[in-house]
C-alpha cells in the first residue's frame, strides 16, 4: 500500500529567491512551508534551488545563471512540476514556460489547489473558485501550450483548463456567475448570523495559522468530528458546533479556515464572507502551535490578518498548543492573556475551558436574584441562557437565590433588573 501511494506522489522542484529584507531564518522557514504546502498537495520535494538577490528578476524571477541551472535540473531528474516560493508575475510565468519544459506554478496556485481539494460546501467550492479564475484571468496570455501540457495532478484541481486559455469572454462570464451564486450565500449566512445573535448565545471563534491544531481543539471540545490531520489547510468550510462549559453554560464555538504568510490577496477577499464570522464572536481564542521554531511569525501573520478584517475590541486569549512539544527556548509573547496546553489532555482542555469562563464572566454582566419556586420556566430559562454560578434553595419563602453572569445585550436582562429592584 504503501509503495501505490508513494508511485501517485509528483516529483517537485521547488524554487526560492531570498531577499535583502529576509532572514536567513525566515527564509529558510519559508521554504520549509513551502515544502510542507507541497506535501498537502501530494507531492514529493526532489529537490530545492535556492538564490540570494536584491529583488527579483523582473523577467524570470531568479536570475539567468539560476534558470540555466534549473534547466539542467529539470533535464537530470525529469520533475512533474517546479513550484515558486513567491506570486510570480503574468510575464514571469510566460518567460519561464518558454525556457523550461516542464509544468510551472508558484506559490499561490499551490494554496489556491490545495483548496480546490479541500472544499466540501457549495460555498466553499465556489470561492475557491473565484480565487483561481482570478488569478488565471491575466495569465492566459501565451499560457495556450503550458495549460494544455498540464493534463493533471498538482495546480489543476478545481475549474479546470478546459478553453480556459482562448476564452476570456468565458471566464469572465463565471466570475460573475460565481459571485452572483456567492452573493445568495452569503444572505443566507447573514440571516443565520442574526438567528444566532437572537437567541443570545455566547459565541467563541478558533482562529491560528494553518496546522495549529484548530480542529483538534475543536473536536476534542465539542466533538464534532471535523477534519483533522497533520497537514497544512486540514479545515477550509467554518464548522460551527456547542460546548459546554465547566458551569454547565452552552456557547457556540466555531472552527475557521487556517491563516498563512502571504495568503493570496484573492483567497482573502474570496472568503471574505467566511472569515465574518470572527467578527462576530465575543470571544477570539487564537491556537498557536508553540513547537513550531517560527511560531512568532505565525502571531503576526494572524493578527494582520485580523486587521484587515477590521475586528477590533473583541478580547483574544492566546492558546499555546503542543505544549508536550514545545521547546526549551519558546517564550511567550508578552503583554497577552495565554495559556499553554496539550489538545490530547483531558485536563489541559478542562484547564481552557475554565480559562475561557474566566474571560466570559469579565465580557458578561453579573447579577444576584431571588425567584419565586413557581417561576419554572424563567429559571429554565436561566439555566440555558446565562451562566449560573450559585443556585440555592430557601426554604422559608420558597424561593431560589441564583448568582451568575449574562450578555448584556441579551433579552432576558430586562427581566433580571425587574427581579433585582423585587429584592
Amino acid at each position: 500500500m504503501e509503495n501505490t501511494i508513494n508511485v501517485l506522489k509528483e516529483k517537485v522542484i521547488l524554487v526560492g529567491c531570498q531577499l535583502q529584507t529576509m532572514s536567513d531564518q525566515h527564509f529558510q522557514y519559508s521554504m520549509e512551508e513551502l515544502a510542507s504546502l507541497t506535501k498537502t498537495a501530494n507531492g514529493e520535494v526532489v529537490v530545492s534551488l535556492m538564490q540570494k538577490r536584491e529583488r527579483p528578476h523582473p523577467a524570470t524571477y531568479i536570475g539567468k545563471g539560476k534558470v540555466n541551472e534549473l534547466l539542467s535540473l529539470v533535464e537530470e531528474i525529469n520533475p512533474d512540476v517546479v513550484i515558486f516560493n513567491d506570486e510570480l508575475s503574468p510575464s514571469q510565468l510566460r518567460n519561464i514556460s518558454s525556457a523550461l519544459d516542464v509544468k510551472i506554478i508558484d506559490r499561490t496556485q499551490l494554496i489556491l489547489d490545495i483548496f480546490a481539494g479541500r472544499a466540501k460546501s457549495k460555498e466553499g467550492k465556489l470561492q475557491v473558485e473565484l480565487a483561481q479564475l482570478q488569478y488565471l484571468l491575466p495569465r492566459l496570455t501565451g499560457q495556450g501550450i503550458a495549460l494544455s501540457r498540464q493534463g493533471g495532478g498538482i495546480g489543476t484541481r478545481g475549474p479546470g483548463e478546459t478553453q480556459l486559455e482562448t476564452d476570456r469572454r468565458h471566464i469572465r462570464n463565471r466570475i460573475h456567475e460565481i459571485k452572483q451564486q456567492l452573493s445568495t450565500v452569503v444572505r443566507h449566512r447573514n440571516r443565520y448570523r442574526e438567528r444566532r445573535k437572537k437567541n443570545q448565545a455566547f459565541q467563541i471563534a478558533l482562529v491560528g495559522y494553518t496546522n495549529a491544531g484548530k480542529s483538534t481543539i475543536f473536536n476534542r471540545l465539542t466533538t464534532a468530528g471535523s477534519y483533522e490531520e497533520d497537514l497544512l489547510f486540514a479545515t477550509l468550510d467554518p464548522m460551527t458546533r456547542k460546548v459546554l462549559l465547566p458551569s454547565n453554560y452552552q456557547a457556540l464555538l466555531t472552527d475557521t479556515v487556517g491563516f498563512i504568510q502571504d495568503l493570496p490577496t484573492t483567497l482573502v477577499a474570496a472568503f471574505r464572507s467566511t472569515l465574518e464570522e470572527v467578527k462576530e464572536a465575543n470571544l477570539i481564542l487564537h491556537i498557536v502551535d508553540s513547537s513550531n521554531e517560527d511560531y512568532e511569525n505565525h502571531e503576526k501573520t494572524v493578527y494582520d490578518l485580523l486587521k484587515q478584517l477590521d475586528v477590533k475590541e473583541i478580547p483574544i486569549v492566546t492558546v499555546y498548543n503542543k505544549r508536550d512539544r514545545t521547546p526549551g527556548s519558546f517564550v511567550p509573547s508578552p503583554n497577552e492573556d495565554y495559556i499553554e496546553i496539550s489538545a490530547f489532555s483531558n485536563d489541559d482542555l478542562h484547564l481552557l475551558l475554565e480559562h475561557v469562563e474566566k474571560v466570559m464572566k469579565e465580557a458578561m454582566e453579573p447579577y444576584s436574584i431571588k425567584v419565586p419556586a413557581r417561576e419554572g420556566s424563567f429559571i429554565s430559562r436561566l439555566k440555558s441562557e446565562t451562566l449560573i454560578e450559585k443556585l440555592q434553595f430557601n426554604e422559608d419563602d420558597e424561593t431560589y437565590e441564583i448568582d451568575g453572569y449574562a450578555l448584556q445585550s441579551h433579552a432576558i436582562t430586562s427581566q433580571l433588573e425587574e427581579y433585582s429592584q423585587r429584592g
